[in-house]
């Protein structure tokens, strides 16, 4: 029986306890291909704060029960209520008891890949958010912490490795038979939605680590045959990560074991499971051959994600699913620091921000936008969002920077000693620093609350005769879906005021004063800081470091932006000038090409990267970002409204082709001079290196000169890494379509017995900016390589056509669009998570201009016409046509 494909919605303020409670589960799980028995004995007693005479109502899904005891008593017909999707036994004794449930499911058959499923040949599981309840019935909400010990029996041949939660206790042979087990406790109460197994035929490494207190804990990451030496980066990760918790936030390892397993079918990233993380295995695996730079920082960013989640996220949980940012934002501003610290920290925080206005922004102020923390939800799948990550993430940074890295600190360490082993709330986390700094954050807790992206409206003044600079600081909060009025919110704004020497001025405030650490504290619609003992004009940096989530707008001239382009301390807002100034450009040009009207000459821009070029003490990495054109989506953001794709990606070739032009010189230099020397690293400054020369690539191809194309192809024929060769042939495809289809099939041939590089080499060809896109596309679905069954196939061909094309998504005949919506129709009835992410790709439309507006939005009425949708698709649909 399918789940409710229009089911009632569920409210946070409708929160209640448990009215049972479960202490122990015994999992005895027999594994097969068609038929898996799970026999869950469950020690149960009534919550003293529940509903007193309540039944026991636990959760199923698509379950058929084949055996239900209570206390060893077989239970009456007429004692329960069993379907598919619930258990409830009517009138239980009001005392602690023992229920035991046997359920059969068939793990080949699950294509949603949420419960136990199969995954070429290996046994797995995926339980958040609900997916136990397709295991066994249960309790299946996180508030439900239980001590699991699992027993798991396999064909040996079939699965001789079998993993579970927790540590291993016996193993062994099962007598008469040619079936083994594996037994495994968790001693840490845990919600349902930690639970794993794993079995089948696997490879491993592993490794020892030490913890800071001596404790030895092995190190295992499971991987298929054949391919452990590509889970060596992922293994120095982990370590790196388990060092790094402890001497950053004092978190210690607590199991005698660790294990990760990477497999080929899921429908996440990662999972954080207690004690036996399950992954993708495109966030394992990695070699210099098959692997980018942005793999491999992908790959240590996840690992340190998923292992963070052992305490913000395992140790303490979230109460229920609304408080999912407790520990998805939380451990994101982790594992953000965690990469911060390998990494270059400057770097790493404009990559932050890149994400976040890319994908973040546009769901604030799209129909799907929702609280960090919602009030309301259908389907909870559906809020594993950017705004719960990313934005989530944000709100945490601002908590340290308002409070200081001390403040900060004494607040994380309540926060573990308070709540650990608790199923804890926004409120309980806030407390926690609220009482280590005697500090208020009742307004600070709007973040959670209100959605929708602040402006901030900045102009300043210098008086000359006063030597004082005011800057006057304007918030609005615009309205979003349920939310038409908004409080002003707490702003922390980090400034600066660079002088015409191009240092920073001391911060005074008109009452004598510090800005402590350059923090100004925005709290009113309106508000006014005076500084006092500015002897000279100042060029204000504004919100450095991004230290708020914000849309900014101030008075800045041409001339100033440059100024900070040359000279701003903070490295992301020596950034953000050049991209304030290139937006700015593009945002002219796309009218100007709309109305028929010559395009605007970029000098400003040339001179800003020009200058960026020529430093020879700037980061490379720090420059190849510098480098870097605004996205056709960063272009149309800033339009808002009535957006053209073409358009905009008719100003932005121009604009890349006149950089070309005006720096070749600049360009070639510097693509020579860091040209490689040495075995592949991935490290930071080896890849810093790599991505500034292939920036120049991009850019010097941009020109479309013969001279840059050949360079190209060169750069494609003599690279020894996947990084080199698979952005050479980025370039080849864009910007040579003559050479496209040799580059093309030379990689396929060279790796086309792998499915994740092959990926790569499907997304390239989705994201291609010309009409025939559509027709490759849809061939490409019928390829040999592409599998609909297959997430990571999906969202690497249909997902970035969506997601990565605006040009052919919003094609103007509509054929892009029914392209995607066909897709999402097709997916649902076999994995509707996925279908429902991909549907995501449709949150902007309303920002469209009418012709492609009308065209996305019929086909959303489409999908949403469509007979027995998933609730993930219907509430998504739902949402967006709203």
């Amino acid at each position: 029986m399918p789940r409710d494909a229009d089911p009632q919605p569920v409210r946070l303020g409708d929160y209640r306890p448990p009215d049972w409670l479960v202490d122990t589960v015994h999992l005895d799980v027999r594994l097969h291909p068609n038929a898996a028995r799970i026999v869950a004995r469950l020690a149960m007693r009534p919550n003293p704060e529940g509903r007193e005479g309540s039944p026991i109502v636990l959760d199923g899904d698509e379950l058929n029960l084949t055996s239900l005891t209570l206390d060893g008593a077989p239970l009456a017909g007429t004692a329960y209520v069993a379907t598919p999707g619930s258990l409830t036994v009517l009138a239980p004794p009001r005392q602690a008891l023992t229920l035991e449930i046997e359920t059969v499911v068939d793990p080949s058959a699950n294509t949603k890949l949420m419960g136990l499923y199969r995954s070429s040949g290996t046994y797995c599981t995926q339980c958040e958010a609900e997916g136990f309840r397709r295991i066994t019935y249960f309790p299946d909400r996180p508030d439900v912490l239980a001590v699991y010990t699992t027993r798991i029996e396999a064909e040996r041949e079939e699965a001789p490795v079998l993993l579970g939660n927790g540590n291993p206790v016996e193993s062994g042979a099962v007598e008469g038979t040619s079936r083994h087990y594996a037994v495994w406790h968790d001693p840490w109460p845990k919600p349902c939605y930690l639970f794993a197994l794993v079995g089948g035929k696997l490879d491993r490494i592993h490794e020892d680590f030490v913890t800071a207190t001596g404790k030895r804990v092995e190190l295992g990451i499971y991987v298929e045959p054949g391919k452990t030496e590509r889970a060596a980066y992922a293994m120095d990760a982990l370590k790196r990560s388990m060092r790094w918790d402890e001497e950053a936030f004092g978190c210690e390892y607590d199991l005698d074991v660790f294990n990760i397993v990477a497999v080929a079918d899921f429908n996440m990233g990662a999972m954080e499971n207690k004690g036996l993380n399950i992954f993708n295995d495109k966030y394992v695996l990695a070699s210099p051959q098959t692997a980018t730079d942005a793999d491999y920082a992908n790959i240590e960013a996840i690992i340190a994600h998923e292992y963070f989640h052992n305490w913000t996220g395992n140790r303490i949980t979230c109460r229920d699913w609304f408080q999912l940012c407790l520990k998805e934002g939380l451990t994101v501003f982790r594992d953000q620091e965690f990469s911060s610290d390998q990494r270059s920290r400057p770097v790493k925080r404009i990559t932050d921000v890149r994400l976040l206005k890319g994908h973040q922004f546009p769901e604030d102020s799209g129909p799907l936008a929702h609280p960090v923390r919602p009030s309301v939800y259908r389907e909870i799948n559906n809020f594993y969002t950017a705004t719960v990550y990313e934005k989530g993430a944000e709100v945490v940074r601002m908590l340290k920077t308002q409070l200081g890295d001390e403040g900060f600190r004494a607040g994380m360490d309540l926060y573990l000693d308070r709540h650990d082993g608790d199923a804890a709330t926004v409120e309980d986390f806030l407390a926690c620093f609220a009482d280590a700094n005697g500090a208020d954050l009742t307004q600070f807790a709007l973040w959670y609350a209100q959605s929708g992206t602040p402006q901030v409206a900045v102009s300043g003044a210098w008086d000359a005769a006063t030597h004082t600079y005011r800057l006057d600081v304007a918030q609005t909060l615009p309205p979003t879906p349920e939310q038409s009025d908004k409080q002003p919110m707490v702003i922390p704004l980090a400034v600066g005021l660079v002088g015409p020497d191009g240092r920073d001025m001391p911060l005074t405030l008109d009452d004598g004063s510090n800005a402590e650490r350059g923090v100004l504290l925005v709290t009113q619609p309106r508000q006014s800081f005076v500084f006092r003992d500015v002897p000279h004009r100042p060029v204000p940096s504004l919100n450095r470091g991004f230290s708020a989530p914000v849309k900014l707008s101030s008075d800045l001239s041409t001339a100033d932006l440059l100024f900070l382009a040359r000279h701003d301390s903070d490295p992301f807002n020596r950034f953000d000038a050049a991209q304030t100034i290139a937006l700015g450009h593009l945002v002219q040009a796309t009218s100007a090409i709309r109305a028929g009207a010559a395009l605007p000459e970029p000098e400003a821009l040339v001179e800003a990267l020009g200058a960026t070029l020529g430093d020879p003490g700037l980061d490379p990495a720090f420059v190849a970002q510098a480098l870097s054109i605004p996205s056709e989506a960063d272009v149309a953001r800033e339009i808002g409204v009535d957006v053209d794709p073409d358009a905009i990606h008719t100003a932005r070739t121009a604009l890349r082709r006149a950089v070309s032009e005006a720096l070749a010189p600049a360009l070639a230099a510097t693509y020579a001079r860091n040209a490689p020397s040495g075995a592949y690293s991935p490290g930071a400054a080896s890849a810093g290196k790599r991505a500034l020369r292939n920036s120049c690539l991009d850019l010097m191809a941009a020109g479309g000169t013969a001279e840059s194309l050949t360079r190209a192809q060169a750069h494609f024929d003599a690279a020894d890494n996947m990084t080199d060769r698979f952005f050479a042939l980025a370039v080849l495809a864009h910007a040579a379509p003559g050479a496209r289809d040799a580059a093309l099939a030379a990689f396929h041939a060279r790796f086309r017995d792998d499915p994740l590089v092959v990926d790569k080499w499907l997304a390239l060809q989705a994201q291609i900016a010309e009409p025939q896109t559509l027709e490759r596309v849809r061939d490409l679905t019928a390829h040999a390589a592409f599998a609909w069954s297959n997430p990571n196939r999906v969202r690497a061909l249909i997902g970035s056509f969506a997601g990565l094309n605006p040009t052919q998504f919003h094609r103007l005949d509509g054929a892009g669009h029914d392209l995607v919506a066909g897709a999402v129709i097709d997916i649902d009835g076999r994995n509707p998570q996925l279908a429902a992410r991909l549907l995501a790709a449709f949150k902007s439309w309303r920002s469209l201009e009418p012709v492609r507006r009308a065209s996305a939005e019929a086909a959303l009425r489409r999908v949403a016409a469509t007979p027995g949708l998933s609730p993930d698709v219907s509430d998504i649909v739902g949402r967006s046509l709203g």
